[in-house]
């Protein structure tokens, strides 16, 4: 029962990742295609989860989705009124087929050969490799403990974190400081 849900679950969250993805290229409007990126982003940190990798679904919401996703939107809203434009429009979605097009064929013949090195020719021998769920090693938290650490140490990366960080702010208040100047 318990593999019955997780394969459900992958189903959803693959399917809302794609979806969310091809939607982000399709849609004409600008902030529509920022809030379907925040979908498949969320798509892709259920994917994490699901692979049971906590810290990396835990960064993929708040820097991702929180933090770049949220500046994009606010980004769109902000450019709008200075451009004059009632409605921006994305006009580079022939383009963007063709490239999606040529990188997924690029990846099926990149990946080809190291199936067939690998011999995996039927699903009869597709698991013959690799071990089952219960024979699969315990997941090593304390990797997730020293990853912490190193962002949260002094001597570590929080001081180029915090200057990020009030790079992000300063830059999210000059947008809005033009913005309100250029409507009044």
């Amino acid at each position: 029962m318990e593999e019955t849900l997780q394969i459900i679950a992958f189903i959803v969250f693959s399917v809302l990742t794609l979806g969310a993805g091809v939607m982000v290229v399709a849609s004409h409007n600008l902030f529509h295609s920022g809030l379907f990126l925040l979908g498949s982003l969320f798509g892709v940190s259920g994917l994490f989860v699901l692979l049971v990798a906590p810290f990396l679904a835990a960064i993929q919401v708040l820097v991702y989705m929180g933090a770049i996703g949220i500046l994009l939107i606010f980004a769109v809203m902000l450019t709008r009124g200075m451009m004059r434009i009632e409605q921006i429009y994305n006009t580079q979605q022939i383009g963007a087929a063709i490239a999606a097009v040529l990188i997924f064929g690029a990846l099926i013949l990149t990946l080809s050969p190291l199936v067939d090195e690998v011999g995996i020719s039927g699903t009869e021998d597709l698991n013959a490799d690799f071990t089952t769920v219960d024979e699969a090693p315990d997941v090593n938290y304390e990797t997730v403990g020293a990853i912490g650490n190193v962002i949260a140490d002094r001597n570590g990366f929080v001081l180029p974190f915090e200057v990020a960080s009030i790079l992000l702010t300063a830059a999210m208040i000059g947008a809005i400081v033009v913005a309100r100047e250029d409507e009044a």
